[in-house]
């Protein structure tokens, strides 16, 4: 799969699963538009592994519209993914992707105590990406998908927890263990090639099962 010509903006992207989708479409010959809303560096660095020429990083604050114009016109919570949208389409080709991300609990009928304002942040992102696939695919032939994955080992996922919680919450999955960031970007950079033409308004649980 070539993602060459493609332009690919992502959010969020100096650690995680962020900065794994960069690698994994980079590596697909994309050019990449770094995103980061505080420290510089881990952006620059990925920079210049990739090449100046293909990549560029912007500092910017997804929840604020003057920050999302700033990062939108560097290339051409639930209320960020929204407007970053709005500002991003106008600029888009036809048969662009806008790929969102929530997040696997949100498919769990047992849904996990405690996750109540995460969830809340994140539920209204799949219902905004079947509503705009059918809005954008009509007037810009766009596509809009979700990614939504399971318990993936990054930084943010540890925090705060215990090994005795980890383990418990790797247990979910029938494989005994924690997603990896690199399997997340693998399905982004599907998401983004020409192979998902045909795909659109769909909510793609990444999780193993776990949910």
């Amino acid at each position: 799969m070539s993602l060459a010509g493609k332009v690919v903006v992502v959010t969020g992207s100096t650690k995680g699963i962020g900065k794994a989708v960069i690698e994994r479409v980079a590596a697909h010959g994309a050019s990449i538009v770094i995103n980061y809303s505080s420290d510089g560096v881990p952006a620059e660095e990925m920079v210049r592994k990739i090449g100046s020429d293909r990549a560029l990083a912007v500092k910017a604050d997804v929840s604020s519209i003057p920050e999302i114009e700033k990062l939108v016109s560097a290339r051409w919570k639930s209320s960020g993914p929204y407007f970053l949208v709005q500002k991003a389409v106008p600029h888009m080709p036809r048969d662009g992707r806008i790929i969102l991300v929530s997040t696997g609990i949100l498919h769990n009928s047992t849904v996990a105590p405690r996750y109540l304002l995460y969830a809340a942040s994140k539920g209204p992102i799949e219902q905004m990406t079947r509503v705009m696939a059918k809005d954008l695919g009509q007037k810009y032939d766009i596509t809009v998908n979700c990614i939504a994955p399971g318990p993936t080992a990054t930084e943010m996922f540890f925090q705060g927890k215990s090994q005795e919680m980890i383990n418990m919450i790797a247990g979910f999955s029938p494989l005994n263990r924690l997603g990896k960031p690199e399997e997340i970007a693998e399905v982004a950079a599907f998401m983004a090639g020409p192979g998902s033409s045909w795909v659109s308004g769909q909510v793609i649980g990444a999780n193993e099962g776990s949910f």
